[in-house]
């Protein structure tokens, strides 16, 4: 790879890390490139991005972002999965890592705060970003509900009261 080549990845991959509020660390070894494209495609499907990376770019990219923390972890067959909302990469990871034991979560990043392979499996469990909308919109239809039918209450019996008083006349 030529050094253009290499400045222009170091320049995606910063740009990368500062866009998203997650970063999952992995190893993954043996995946085979159907492995790597099905995974990428149900990352993509989250809202999320998988990019298996030379390490010593990435040590590079991660220079002055929130994640410059991970620099140190980045050893071995390394790849990241990263995502704005801060649960969708871990999810996608975790659960594809319970199908292939190929692939390996490290540790991860949520911001500034650098999370260990236990704490970015508990994230995982947590409710997406779009699953907690639509919980909170919900909730927030819930008492309108009730506040309408409570009002219509009254002026139904009142209706009622006078159809009765009005059929028996």
């Amino acid at each position: 790879m030529d050094r253009a080549k290499k400045e222009a990845m170091v320049t995606e991959l910063h740009e990368t890390f500062d866009a998203n509020n997650l970063l999952v660390l992995t190893h993954q070894v043996g995946l085979s490139v159907v492995e790597v494209s099905e995974l990428r495609q149900q990352m993509r499907e989250a809202g999320a991005s998988f990019k298996v990376t030379k390490n010593r770019l990435a040590k590079i990219a991660l220079k002055g972002t929130k994640f410059e923390g991970l620099a140190d972890q980045f050893t071995g067959p390394t790849a990241v999965a990263v995502s704005e909302d801060p649960v969708a990469a871990a999810k996608v990871v975790v659960n594809y890592c319970k199908e292939n034991d190929k692939l390996t979560v490290l540790c991860g990043a949520l911001g500034e705060d650098t999370l260990d392979a236990a704490q970015i499996k508990a994230l995982a469990k947590l409710p997406s970003l779009d699953e907690l909308r639509g919980k909170l919109v919900g909730l927030l239809q819930a008492p309108a509900q009730k506040i309408a039918s409570v009002l219509q209450a009254p002026s139904g019996q009142l209706a009622r009261v006078f159809g009765a008083y009005g059929n028996s006349e």
